[in-house]
């Protein structure tokens, strides 16, 4: 269970830092939007982690390995790549040469460099259609994640079920701790890439 549990607290520092930079901009999380965020993510890291014990069962064991510390290091190092680019971005946003905020350009864009763009419509609340493109903009880790750790020995209804009440539990505690906050001063998800690539050497 050990292994299961840390996949998924690494999948969730993403969503905990997503929903804390949220409650530091005052913007709301219903229920229902985060256990649809939650969803999305438990589902994506599930479809996952079968698809990558099937490609094991297929694949010599020896390669599919390899394979694996390739993805998630892969993963780790882009993750790490995105923290520094945010904290640069906030950096030059601070300094007036350029803005988070911006209407224009991709939606993928401001959200990989904003999670706060996800409030669309600016109404403070995060709409179930919001909260959908905040967990598919989002779900690319847990997508990998999983493609990297199905050869791992991951128990499915144990990953599925870790990963949904540590989702819940990263939305509930971030959005409390952005409330309780007056600045969110940096970028913290390359804690996430580190955890991966031990996880793909030492487990």
């Amino acid at each position: 269970m050990f292994k299961e549990i840390f996949l998924a607290l690494i999948v969730s520092i993403d969503i905990f830092l997503a929903a804390a930079a949220l409650g530091n901009s005052a913007i709301r999380i219903p229920l229902r939007s985060a256990m649809l965020i939650s969803s999305v993510s438990t589902a994506v890291m599930g479809v996952s982690v079968k698809f990558s014990a099937l490609l094991g069962a297929v694949m010599p064991a020896f390669i599919f390995h390899r394979c694996e510390i390739a993805l998630l290091t892969a993963i780790g190092l882009l993750t790490i790549m995105k923290s520094i680019i945010r904290n640069i971005v906030r950096k030059l946003s601070e300094k007036g040469g350029l803005s988070l905020k911006t209407e224009k350009g991709s939606l993928v864009v401001r959200l990989y460099l904003d999670d706060t763009a996800a409030d669309i419509d600016n109404s403070k609340v995060l709409s179930l259609a919001e909260a959908f493109t905040l967990a598919l903009a989002g779900s690319f880790d847990a997508a990998a994640t999983g493609l990297g750790s199905g050869g791992c020995g991951i128990d499915l209804p144990t990953i599925i079920g870790a990963t949904f009440v540590c989702g819940c539990t990263a939305l509930l505690l971030g959005s409390l701790i952005g409330r309780r906050i007056s600045r969110l001063e940096r970028d913290y998800s390359w804690i996430g890439g580190i955890l991966l690539i031990t996880f793909a050497f030492f487990v």
